[in-house]
């Protein structure tokens, strides 16, 4: 399908059915990706502030035949968000789409437009004694619009699950430039096929989420944090089967940390206070939530003496106070940005079965020190098996002098998440970065349900096009 690109004509169109106050400039940020991978272009940025403005930029869209590309908070890793060639987009930015619609303590509910920020959605459920457990480090920029429009994960996925799970319904404009009126605030709904589904994770090609139902939690009554130092991977997933044996979905987060993140820390962020004067190996940060009654730090405290006998453990610190939790987890969410200093390889957003998490580390550290004489920062979200795999030049060397290997990593990498059955997208999505990975790892069934999809809703190709399937 021909699509064309954002010209005068067009841009009249908008103007005509959007107020002044939604025109943007398109500013260098708009068309940058964190880890500068791409540059990206756009005709024109158009910000709407209601779902109605969101359908009249489709529908003028889907007239002219301009390719259309979602932007929520820009933190997107895959490239979704970042158009590099092909004819100039509409960026269609849900910045200005930022209330809280209502608040439903009680059903435990929250909708939300999808311009939120997550940190002010975590302020609002705050406000009314609930918690919404969608988290992640960049929680100050994201947008939960994108972060469903991706099925993010963040760190609380053992316990809470992804976005997907934390969402009861959305709002949203399909490519032809209607408006599906899906807010519902009920757990049980089976009046035909999911669209709600359907759209998250869909990452803005089959339609623009523009509001969501979200759900809340009670908060926990108590929670603790601790660190631990274990021999090895299979040693953490030992702790991690004991730890939930005493505390069962009390185990809100569990997170594996390799020497190789504090050492980036200490050379580029000396300012991050660490926790050891030498950091072990491995580390697990273990996170509770407990109901009334129970004292988490007493809990913490039995976990570390039993998994201490068992030879699990070799060392560990268990939170005293909340600040002591927060520096805990600062250390495990400034790691990331570490990482962008140093400027990796290539990484990696990958899952695999929790039992084969052990072997794959073991064989990737092995295969990548056959590559070279790189440095690997292997960490993430290990009670669920999702894991930040990410390799990186030698110290006092720079990324730019590997990246002809870059390839031939990635390959190394996903050649083996997809032998022992896991998935090279974990958490981050397709975007663009990966579509090459969807055609040789995804099943083919699948692939050719997906393009059928596209086809239907889509017929113009105008949404996001390049982005999970390729154009064309």
């Amino acid at each position: 399908m021909v699509l064309n690109s954002v010209d005068e004509a067009f841009v009249g169109r908008l103007r005509e059915v959007l107020p002044e106050a939604a025109f943007r400039e398109v500013t260098p940020a708009y068309l940058e990706e964190p880890r500068g991978r791409w540059a990206g272009r756009a005709g024109v940025l158009v910000a709407p502030d209601c779902v109605e403005d969101v359908a009249a930029c489709v529908r003028a869209a889907a007239e002219a035949r301009v390719p259309v590309v979602p932007y929520g908070g820009g933190t997107g890793l895959v490239g979704g968000q970042i158009v590099a060639e092909g004819p100039a987009p509409m960026l269609l930015s849900l910045e200005r789409m930022r209330k809280v619609r209502g608040v439903w303590p009680e059903e435990n509910a929250m909708e939300v437009e999808a311009g939120a920020i997550l940190s002010d959605i975590h302020a609002a459920a705050e406000a009314v004694d609930r918690l919404f457990p969608l988290s992640i480090a960049a929680k100050g920029s994201a947008r939960i619009g994108g972060m469903l429009a991706t099925n993010a994960g963040g760190v609380n996925v053992l316990r809470y699950g992804n976005a997907r799970a934390l969402c009861l319904g959305v709002e949203a404009v399909l490519p032809d430039g209607q408006v599906w009126h899906g807010l519902r605030r009920l757990r049980k709904d089976n009046m035909g096929y999911d669209l709600r589904d359907l759209l998250i994770g869909s990452e803005g090609t089959l339609g623009v989420i523009t509001a969501s139902t979200l759900v809340l939690h009670p908060k926990p009554a108590g929670e603790g944090t601790a660190l631990m130092a274990v021999p090895g991977p299979g040693e953490a997933l030992k702790l991690l089967a004991l730890a939930r044996a005493h505390m069962a979905e009390g185990v809100s987060a569990f997170e594996l940390m390799h020497r190789a993140g504090f050492e980036f820390l200490a050379e580029t962020m000396p300012d991050v206070r660490l926790p050891f004067d030498e950091a072990p190996e491995w580390l697990v940060l273990i996170d509770i939530g407990l109901a009334k009654g129970l004292e988490p730090a007493g809990a913490l405290e039995t976990l570390f003496a039993e998994a201490f006998e068992a030879g699990l453990v070799s060392d560990g610190m268990v939170a005293q106070s909340e600040a002591q939790r927060a520096a805990f987890w600062e250390v495990r969410e400034t790691i990331p940005e570490a990482n962008r200093r140093i400027g990796s390889v290539s990484s990696h957003d990958i899952s695999v079965p929790l039992g084969a998490l052990p072997e794959f580390i073991a064989r990737g550290n092995e295969a990548m020190a056959a590559l070279g004489a790189f440095r690997v920062n292997c960490f993430g979200h290990v009670g669920d098996g999702n894991l930040h795999y990410n390799v990186f030049p030698p110290k006092g060397e720079r990324k730019e002098a590997f990246t002809g290997q870059r390839d031939e990593i990635k390959r190394v990498v996903h050649d083996l998440v997809h032998e022992l059955g896991g998935s090279v997208s974990a958490e981050h999505g397709v975007g663009r970065l990966k579509v090459d990975d969807l055609e040789r790892y995804g099943d083919t069934a699948k692939l050719s349900a997906m393009r059928a999809i596209k086809r239907a809703l889509d017929p113009l190709g105008i949404m996001n096009p390049g982005a999970v399937l390729r154009a064309g």
